[in-house]
């Protein structure tokens, strides 16, 4: 037997899985080289990550560096969100001042100020459904959608009562003004590549 099916053996012989048992077997999966890993409603998914991905989460990152210091801005780090087994490990997660990991050594959602996803073929609808849903639910006030297939970028805020009560959709090009949102700035888009 090997190590992932004695994990698996043990969390069905218990009837607890959690996020941590998910996350220890990923960490035995042989994931290839450019694919990001997140869980989402207890489903594993790996989606590789493009060059355009790329491109547009490094173009979002060095906008919000006019604001926020190094340590605020993170990617593809793990953050557990309300909901059944959501570990998602977000494309760009900004942190509040004075945010401070918990006891497990993971960024606490409470302290999430922002989350920018950018849409991958194979797993954008998790972006646009149950990740949404649970970052509403966890009181994200700003979630940015960037979709390079199609050319627009959608902005939910507002949220309340498990969902964005705020939903802006617009085409690359056009600014995304986050000036009456606690991100408190704009970002450009004109050079948001397309897929």
């Amino acid at each position: 037997m090997t190590v992932l099916a004695d994990r698996i053996e043990m969390a069905e012989s218990s009837g607890e899985l959690t996020l941590d048992t998910m996350f220890e077997w990923v960490e035995t999966m042989p994931v290839p080289e450019g694919y990001k890993v997140e869980i989402v409603g207890g489903n594993i998914f790996m989606a590789p990550q493009r060059d355009t991905h790329w491109d547009i989460i490094l173009d979002i990152v060095e906008q919000l560096r006019s604001k926020y210091p190094r340590k605020r801005v993170k990617s593809d780090v793990r953050v557990d969100y309300p909901g059944h087994l959501n570990g998602f490990a977000s494309d760009i997660t900004v942190m509040a001042e004075g945010s401070a990991k918990n006891d497990k050594g993971l960024w606490r959602y409470q302290d999430v100020e922002f989350v920018a996803e950018v849409i991958s073929r194979k797993t954008g609808a998790n972006d646009y459904g149950p990740q949404k849903d649970a970052y509403a639910a966890a009181g994200v006030p700003v979630y940015l959608i960037v979709d390079p297939y199609t050319g627009r970028w959608h902005l939910h805020t507002k949220p309340k009562d498990g969902e964005y009560r705020g939903e802006l959709s617009l085409d690359f090009g056009d600014e995304i003004d986050l000036t009456g949102t606690v991100v408190g700035l704009v970002l450009q888009t004109a050079e948001f590549p397309r897929d």
